[in-house]
């Protein structure tokens, strides 16, 4: 675990990170050493995180060396699409039982490795390790690298066990697995002056697909994508590109920015959500292209394609913005797309009451002061409460966020829309910005959210029923505060069984009741707490003779 942690405190002095960046150099040595709190991997702990960065590679076997519960927990959980290999579907696991914590799981792990080797054959393995191995010593390190040399096939130890901190450190791990065992040890077929890395994109689903049909037509080529539809020999030669393209920084700036340092690929930071980010990411990467020596002219195609789907793009959403006119929406989400989403929300017409930022950078929030004005509402951190409060106070007319808090808005009857890693469409690109146009009108406009907000039929007629039975009571409490005497007789004189006094009085003067026993016979006054009551009324009455033909009667 040495090694372990001395490679957590070396992210943590990450010098792209922008939190460091705005740190003083004594700081700076200090890193960011803060203790994880409880509860702060309740989002995703960085097994999960290292999970979802690097399974997106589709032709590799991804291996959990741990219980089968964490390979349940974070297999296919995020909307990643392949265009070829399926072999990343499949999860493998070496399920640990309680012998192997007792004598460790190590033999176990090696047979696993071997016996997906003879039955899928992948070109790599990437072997997680997760919470418990960690605790009991297993060295999935020494392990992968025994296989490795015994079995003749890359296996690729991932070092992030759950317990190290939260999702968001899990996918730096994830990178420096990669910049270790995988970045530069493999060669291309052929390099081209287009070449480009797209870094922390993952095709969810298949947005990145929306783009590239671009690229391909400025024969720009991806020659790796970390890692969405990635393959192994991409990753492994990726080192041999011009430029690249950094997605999500919170995710894999430590990718980048080593990268640069070791081979000299620069890299930007840009979004290909919105129509204008779109043009602008084309732009920055026929610029940095033209830089490392890609013909001049090419910048001159770019704009001519980007005039084009700019066209096409304002004119396909041009009739929806009347019907946007005054709608505000709320983003809940994180990361790039905490402003990148906001500008394609703008350019379709909506207003924005607020966007989280729970997971940007400090270049997220001055990219949404940009775009929002400097009084942007910007949200930390808003609990569900809260979220549903300004849904049911008309704050916002639609929510766009991940699934955890859909069920905020369909309680509070508003319309949502997922625009995390498990939605069903792909938002990327102008084609992309379209789609999310789209699906934001049919979400607004939808009319099951009427039918949903009125009351309900059995509400009502529960209500009536109320209504009349407060009236109801109203009207007698208004009968007895009239008469005085009608009030007397309404005393209860026996509170379990509620009998009243004039109840009492009629059946002693009707029978000629004289004893506490013939007024029980006569009436419900059977409590153990009547008798005393009813011996006070028997005291205070005139003794009388019942009528006659009672008398005979008995």
């Amino acid at each position: 675990m040495s090694s372990l942690s001395a490679r957590i405190q070396e992210i943590f002095n990450e010098p792209g990170c922008a939190k460091n960046a705005n740190k003083s150099v004594a700081e700076r040595k200090k890193g960011c050493n803060k203790q994880l709190q409880p509860g702060g991997a309740a989002g995703g702990c960085a097994f999960d995180g290292a999970k979802i960065a690097l399974q997106p590679f589709t032709d590799v076997a991804h291996l959990v060396h741990g219980p089968i519960a964490c390979e349940g927990n974070s297999w296919d959980n995020r909307g990643a699409s392949s265009s070829d290999a399926s072999i990343w579907r499949t999860g493998f696991t070496t399920d640990m039982r309680e012998t192997d914590i007792v004598f460790g799981g190590e033999k176990r792990l090696y047979k696993a490795i071997k016996e997906i080797i003879n039955k899928y054959d992948p070109p790599a393995i990437f072997v997680y390790q997760t919470c418990v191995p960690a605790m009991i010593g297993d060295d999935i390190n020494a392990v992968c690298k025994a296989a490795s040399q015994k079995l003749g096939k890359p296996i690729i130890p991932v070092n992030s066990p759950g317990f190290v901190g939260p999702k968001n450190l899990g996918n730096k791990l994830a990178g420096e697995a990669l910049l270790e065992h995988v970045i530069g040890t493999q060669e291309p077929d052929y390099t081209t002056p287009y070449d480009i890395n797209l870094i922390g994109e993952y095709n969810l689903s298949g947005e990145l697909w929306q783009v590239k049909p671009l690229l391909d037509e400025l024969g720009i080529r991806i020659l790796s994508c970390i890692s969405g539809d990635g393959k192994y020999r991409e990753v492994a030669s990726s080192h041999r590109a011009r430029a690249a393209m950094l997605v999500c920084s919170k995710a894999m700036i430590n990718v980048a920015r080593k990268m640069e340092e070791r081979y000299g690929i620069p890299f930007f930071e840009g979004s290909f959500y919105g129509i204008q980010d779109s043009s602008g990411s084309l732009r920055e990467i026929a610029r940095l292209l033209v830089e490392r020596g890609a013909p001049s002219e090419l910048i001159g195609r770019t704009e001519t394609v980007i005039a084009r789907e700019e066209a096409r793009a304002w004119a396909a959403i041009e009739p929806y913005k009347p019907r946007f006119a005054g709608k505000r929406a709320l983003l809940i989400t994180g990361g790039v797309k905490s402003w990148s989403v906001v500008a394609a929300l703008q350019e379709a017409g909506l207003e924005l009451v607020g966007t989280s930022v729970k997971k940007s950078t400090k270049q997220d929030k001055e990219r949404i002061k940009e775009l929002m004005g400097q009084d942007a509402h910007m949200i930390e951190d808003m609990t569900p409460r809260e979220i549903y409060k300004m849904l049911t106070d008309a704050k916002a007319d639609i929510m766009l966020s991940g699934g955890k808090s859909q069920f905020v808005a369909l309680k509070a009857a508003m319309p949502w829309l997922d625009i995390n890693q498990e939605r069903c469409h792909a938002y990327m690109g102008y084609i992309g910005m379209v789609k999310l146009v789209e699906e934001i009108d049919k979400a607004l406009f939808n009319p099951i959210w009427e039918q949903l907000r009125r009351p309900v039929p059995w509400d009502k007629v529960a209500k009536n029923r109320q209504t009349e039975t407060i009236t109801k009571m109203r009207g007698r409490a208004a009968e007895i505060a009239a008469d005085p005497q009608t009030m007397r007789r309404a005393k209860k004189v026996c509170f379990c069984k509620e009998v009243d006094l004039g109840t009492i009085e009629d059946a002693i003067r009707s029978h000629g009741l004289t004893s506490v026993e013939a007024v029980r016979q006569h009436t419900d006054a059977f409590g153990g707490c009547c008798k005393r009551r009813i011996e006070d009324v028997l005291a205070t009455m005139p003794v009388s003779s019942p009528p006659a033909m009672l008398r005979a009667a008995e």
